[in-house]
């Protein structure tokens, strides 16, 4: 099951659940649209795979199979002047 990290690794942005703007990689990676597109070209920094819309997890699922409230951000030289 997906974790939903809560926020872009790069710039440090929310991504609550149900936003539509997060990205992530097979390895659950987690950016925001922007950074994503503008910074990585839609590829992972980190394992060199493609950068796609993570999915909504339904409202009703939430409850059971919460988000993750554990926030990450990677030292990314894209990254460096944010």
């Amino acid at each position: 099951m997906l974790k939903l990290k809560p926020n872009c690794e790069c710039c440090d942005v929310d991504l609550p659940a149900h936003t539509r703007d997060a990205r992530i990689c097979t390895f659950e990676c987690t950016f925001c649209a922007d950074c994503a597109a503008n910074r990585f070209e839609d590829v992972c920094p980190n394992c060199g795979g493609e950068l796609v819309r993570r999915p909504i997890r339904p409202v009703h699922h939430l409850a059971k199979h919460p988000a993750s409230t554990e926030r990450f951000v990677k030292a990314h030289p894209e990254c460096a002047e944010l």
